[in-house]
């Protein structure tokens, strides 16, 4: 359970972060958001839950994130008597292997579906969609869905909600000099799907 936490946390932010070297405008609007609402008054605030709430990008790029990147995107169930689906018939303890990561990236759901886009979080009213229920929006599920969803999903996301922050709001972000322009997303299964190359990023503190 601790490498589960630990690792699928760590990885999601990395992802993040590789999502928003990529996409500059994003970060720079993330960022923008972040610092305005923690040092908007001028002092030099501690980040705290209080502020998850008032960032109203943060959500919105996290989730698309986990669209792209979901760090276990392959989830196991197992029927635990026989069932009729769709006229088949499936005995009890048959396992089933379902890509949630193939379903998040079906251009048939999701308009272009490939691509970083953040705004498609955003209603119309350009605040961030209601989310449904966990687990009962079949078109996205990083956490799985059903009673065996992750039951740790509240907590590792306020996790990597205030990780990202706290990068975000405190550094500002580039690749080294010299190398390549742009991060390589190529990735590589494992306890969660990660990044096949190392992220080596150069922080420069920021202060308001």
């Amino acid at each position: 359970m601790f490498l589960a936490g630990s690792s699928t946390t760590a990885s999601i932010v990395e992802w993040a972060m590789a999502e928003l070297i990529n996409h500059p405008d994003e970060m720079r609007k993330l960022q923008e958001e972040i610092r305005t609402t923690i040092h908007g008054g001028g002092d030099n605030q501690q980040i705290t839950e209080d502020h998850l709430g008032k960032l109203r990008r943060l959500k919105p790029v996290l989730k698309e994130t986990l669209r792209l990147h979901m760090p276990s995107p392959l989830v196991l169930r197992e029927t635990v008597e026989d069932s009729e689906l769709l006229g088949y018939h499936v005995p009890a303890r048959t396992r089933v292997i379902i890509d949630v990561g193939a379903i998040a990236r079906d251009p048939a759901t999701w308009e272009r579906a490939e691509e970083f886009l953040p705004e498609r979080w955003f209603g119309d009213d350009g605040g961030p969609l209601a989310a449904a229920a966990a687990g009962q929006d079949f078109t996205f599920l990083p956490f799985g869905g059903g009673r065996r969803g992750c039951p740790g999903a509240g907590f590792g996301m306020a996790s990597v909600d205030l990780v990202l922050t706290s990068l975000l709001c405190h550094f500002d972000w580039e690749l080294p000099a010299g190398g390549a322009s742009t991060v390589d997303m190529d990735e590589v299964g494992g306890l969660a799907v990660r990044l096949k190359k190392p992220l080596c990023l150069v922080a420069k503190p920021w202060s308001p």
